[in-house]
C-alpha cells in the first residue's frame, strides 16, 4: 500500500513559540537551516508522497508563499477561520485527501528516519481489514522537548489503549499517522480534536501504533527549537543536508 497523500497540519497559533512566532507563523521556523515545514515535506516527499494538503490560518499568505514553488510534493491549501483544530482541519481537507489512506503530521513534530523511512514502515505495517489509523509512537525518555508520560500503550500485535497512571511503560504520539478517511464517518464536523475520533477507534479496537527507530523531537517552544538545532548540527543535519537517510 502506497499512500498518494498526506496532510500537514499548519493552522495552530504557536503561541508557546513566542517571541519567534510573533511576525511569522511555526511552521516557518527554521531549525538547523530547514524550515519545520520543510522538514516534514522532505519526509514526506522521501516516502515517495505526490501530493500534500496544508491547512492555514495565522499567517498563512506567508506558508502559502513560502511553498509556492513547491512540486516535490505538490502543494494544496485549506484555509481556516476560525481554527478547526486537528479533527476539524483533517475533516475539512478530506476533499482533497482522496479515498484513499492518507499520511498526516504536525508542523511542529521534526523526526528522522531510522534504517527505513518511517512513512514507508506504515505504510507496509497498514492491515486495511483491522485499522482505521496507525499512529507513530516514541520512547518518551528518548524524545528531545517532551517532558510528560506518554500517551498509550502498545500490544503485541501493535493495538492501543490509552495510558493509565499505574502503566509503567507508555509511548509518546510523535503527530505522525496513516489514517483512513473512514475514520471521519459520523465526525462532528466543525472545530474538534483527533481525539474524539481515536477514542471511537480505541473503543471498537481499530487504533493502532508502530514505535519509531528514529529520532524524533517536540519543537514546541523556543528552547526546544534551540535544543533540537544544536543535536542535529551536532550530529550532521544541517542546511537541509541529512547524511543519513
Amino acid at each position: 500500500m502506497n499512500p498518494s497523500s498526506a496532510m500537514i497540519l499548519a493552522a495552530g497559533l504557536g503561541t508557546r513559540m513566542r517571541p519567534l512566532t510573533d511576525t511569522r507563523p511555526k511552521p516557518l521556523i527554521q531549525v538547523a537551516g530547514r524550515t519545520l515545514i520543510d522538514w516534514a515535506l522532505a519526509r514526506i516527499a522521501d516516502a515517495g508522497v505526490a501530493h500534500a494538503v496544508v491547512n492555514i490560518h495565522y499567517l498563512g499568505h506567508q506558508i502559502k508563499a513560502h511553498l509556492k514553488d513547491r512540486t516535490h510534493p505538490t502543494v494544496q491549501f485549506t484555509a481556516e477561520d476560525p481554527v478547526l483544530e486537528t479533527g476539524g482541519g483533517i475533516e475539512n481537507a478530506l476533499k482533497l485527501l482522496g479515498l484513499e489512506p492518507f499520511f498526516a503530521c504536525n508542523s511542529d513534530g521534526l523526526w528522522l528516519d531510522g534504517p527505513q523511512n518511517a512513512l514507508t514502515r506504515l505504510a507496509e505495517a497498514w492491515n486495511d481489514g483491522t485499522m482505521d489509523g496507525l499512529l507513530l509512537l516514541h520512547n518518551p525518555d528518548r524524545a528531545m522537548g517532551y517532558d510528560g508520560p506518554g500517551d498509550f500503550t502498545i500490544a503485541n500485535n501493535g493495538l492501543l489503549t490509552r495510558r493509565q497512571n499505574s502503566d509503567a511503560k507508555a509511548y509518546v504520539f510523535t503527530g505522525v499517522q496513516l489514517l483512513h478517511p473512514r475514520l471521519f464517518e459520523g465526525a462532528p464536523g466543525g472545530a474538534y480534536s483527533l481525539n474524539v475520533l481515536y477514542n471511537r477507534a480505541l473503543a471498537t479496537n481499530r487504533l493502532y501504533g508502530l514505535v519509531h527507530d528514529g529520532e524524533w523531537f517536540h519543537v514546541g517552544t523556543p528552547e526546544a527549537r534551540d535544543d533540537t538545532e544544536a543535536w542535529l548540527v551536532e550530529h550532521g543535519h544541517q542546511h537541509g543536508r541529512d547524511v543519513r537517510r
